[in-house]
């Protein structure tokens, strides 16, 4: 693994940082070129991806933080690069961050949603990439051929399932699926609960290679991503279903 790639002037350059940093560009990037064509300026893209970016890590490490305050503490709150963020807790506040932030420029929160749903597939399919280079978010041991090895602060694991590859070939795949799904005329919300759902299911099954190793039972054998994913998954599947009963209303 490669948790530092090379360094800049003398500042090392993590490798899990700079994937984040390049799947945030991509991700924004397309986020304003689509919202160009349905009348929000570009700008306000760029803005609003800065603002959910900050949220989105803050609000990752925080509830990580606090859900496992045997193994973390407050004071290495900033040390990204060790590991430890909670997708979901991200989630929630960059979801919290952006309403606010849209709610004050005067743009639709759903629209919005829409239009990022796809560059938060891709931007996090990137980031995983920095995940397995710094080799923490891995799986459980097995004889699979592509099998890897990884350096876990100087523990250097068996043969194990590189399941932040996984995660970063299945997120794409729901870029793609989203992409197809943009083309349709649906309403507002329904892109981005499309990717709400369809993360939850990968996130729910990856948790099975990763439970015991780098995500812990919690209730009933599940892992507190999974159980979230769980409630996430019913609630995207509800809005869906009012979404297209809405679009056969009008017709």
């Amino acid at each position: 693994m490669r948790s530092t790639l090379f360094k800049l002037f003398g500042i090392p350059i993590r490798a899990y940082g700079l994937m984040l940093v390049i799947g945030f560009l991509v991700g924004v990037h397309r986020a304003a070129r689509i919202a160009k064509k349905t009348g929000i300026p570009p700008e306000r893209m760029w803005d609003l991806g800065l603002v959910v970016l900050a949220a989105g890590v803050l609000g990752a490490r925080f509830v990580y933080v606090i859900l496992n305050l045997k193994t973390e503490s407050l004071t290495n709150f900033f040390y990204l690069w060790n590991g430890g963020l909670s997708f979901h807790g991200g989630v929630a506040f960059a979801l919290l961050f952006g309403w606010i932030f849209l709610r004050r420029v005067g743009i639709p929160f759903w629209k919005a949603a829409d239009i990022a749903a796809p560059s938060a597939a891709i931007g996090y399919a990137i980031t995983r990439i920095g995940c397995f280079l710094n080799g923490f978010c891995y799986g459980a041991p097995t004889p699979l051929p592509w099998a890897v090895r990884f350096n876990d602060h100087g523990y250097i694991t068996p043969p194990s399932h590189p399941t932040q590859l996984y995660a970063a070939v299945l997120n794409g795949a729901i870029f793609l699926i989203l992409t197809r799904l943009e083309r349709q005329n649906h309403g507002h919300g329904f892109l981005f609960a499309c990717y709400m759902a369809m993360y939850s299911v990968y996130r729910f099954g990856i948790e099975f290679l990763r439970k015991g190793y780098t995500a812990q039972p919690w209730i009933l054998g599940l892992t507190q991503a999974q159980w979230v994913s769980i409630a996430i998954i019913v609630v995207s599947l509800i809005g869906i279903r009012r979404i297209l009963s809405g679009d056969q209303n009008q017709r």
